[in-house]
């Protein structure tokens, strides 16, 4: 079978990531989690003191950042480097999940992210999810899922995976920053979120992870197997 690439969309805290690390460890190809490339910028944008609604001085940053991804030895997991340092649970703490819609906005930082993804995929075999896969970063990718869920079953899921890491919040400050976060990738001026028109909908409201992995893991064989673009 061909190798393909996969676009993963959809909104914040549906199991984009979930989804991605599964179809790529049964695929054997390579899992890119791309949300978590703005959380770093964004991480390095505090640590710097730096305006974030400002555009010119968030792309003076942009030049000393090196941004990539290891795997974990002991569950497989891809996380995210930024220059050299392994920085994935500084990039989940909810002060970067306020912060990173508004960088994500600027037009220089989704350039500058968009061609360092679109590298990583040039030779095919990835698995990449975030808001804009499938419409800016990869549009003739094979297969293109758009994820959802209702926002209170999303905001569940994102606190209980922030207890778990040890991170201090509320179920409803989650809540009110996913439906935050909602709003502005839906109306950025530069690549907002939306479904691609050849996208296949993914909704897990109701769903476990093994039921929609092998909903995806299907209509990913269908990809490798045909012609062209799943739809």
């Amino acid at each position: 079978m061909k190798r393909i690439n996969i676009a993963i969309d959809g909104h914040s805290s549906c199991g984009k990531g979930t989804l991605a690390r599964h179809l790529a460890q049964q695929l054997g190809y390579v899992m890119i989690d791309s949300g978590a490339m703005y959380r770093a910028v964004t991480l390095a944008a505090l640590r710097a003191g730096a305006d974030i609604t400002n555009e010119k001085e968030m792309e003076a940053l942009l030049p000393g950042l090196q941004i990539g991804f290891q795997i974990h030895p002991d569950n497989g997991r891809s996380e995210l480097l930024l220059n050299g340092v392994n920085e994935e649970k500084s990039i989940r703490t909810m002060e970067v999940a306020a912060a990173v819609s508004p960088v994500s906005k600027h037009s220089a930082v989704r350039r500058f992210l968009v061609d360092m993804q679109r590298q990583m995929g040039r030779d095919k075999g990835v698995v990449m999810d975030g808001r804009d896969i499938g419409t800016v970063v990869f549009p003739d990718a094979e297969l293109k899922i758009f994820m959802t869920a209702s926002p209170e079953i999303r905001a569940g899921r994102r606190f209980r995976e922030l207890q778990q890491t040890g991170i201090v919040t509320t179920l409803d400050e989650v809540l009110e920053n996913l439906n935050s976060r909602d709003q502005q990738d839906s109306s950025r001026a530069d690549s907002p979120l939306r479904m691609a028109e050849d996208a296949r909908l993914l909704d897990n409201s109701s769903l476990g992870i093994e039921e929609q992995a092998g909903i995806a893991l299907t209509w990913a064989r269908e990809a490798m197997e045909g012609n062209g673009i799943v739809r």
